[in-house]
């Protein structure tokens, strides 16, 4: 066994940059939005490819604390693909997921792709229409501190190069 750049285990054999990793693809999604779907579809896609790719089977209630294993499957990955749906800024567990992902971003180097699925790309920069709703909740609820995180992972997403289902 060798380890990467990043103290990742990896086959010493396997010369693809992605097979350092145990994941090529993480999918974060809002599950109520795409997961019967969308995501079900493009998860059979990149699996079809040979990608191997992480999807959490399980959806969380609001306000239900992100699994260190979906953690653990960010920093694992190779890429993430960031499924901006309706509500996904209503589950604080997707919030957290983006931050990690952005997170690993700056400091691992993964690849991020957002898909803007059923929302306009702009309406998730500038937090209107659902996402200005869901974050008029969270500031109910959490810190500041914590509301300005989630809102500034959401900007940052939005102004990344990706595809809009609008276009389709």
């Amino acid at each position: 066994m060798a380890f990467d750049d990043y103290g990742h285990e990896y086959s010493s054999s396997c010369s693809s940059s992605s097979r350092r990793h145990k994941y090529d693809v993480f999918l974060s999604f809002r599950g109520e939005d795409t997961r019967k779907s969308f995501t079900d579809h493009l998860y059979a896609a990149l699996h079809g490819s040979g990608l191997i790719t992480f999807r959490d089977e399980e959806d969380l209630d609001r306000g239900q604390d992100i699994k260190p294993s979906l953690l653990q499957a960010i920093v694992e990955s190779f890429s993430a693909i960031v499924v901006v749906s309706k509500n996904y800024a209503t589950l604080t567990w997707c919030l957290d997921e983006l931050l990690k992902i952005l997170h690993s971003k700056k400091v691992l180097g993964l690849h991020v792709f957002p898909i803007f699925y059923g929302v306009d790309p702009s309406d998730v920069r500038h937090q209107t229409e659902s996402f200005a709703k869901a974050f008029e909740e969270h500031e109910q609820k959490f810190a500041h501190g914590k509301v300005q995180r989630w809102r500034d992972a959401l900007r940052e997403v939005a102004n990344l190069a990706g595809w809009s289902s609008e276009n389709w």
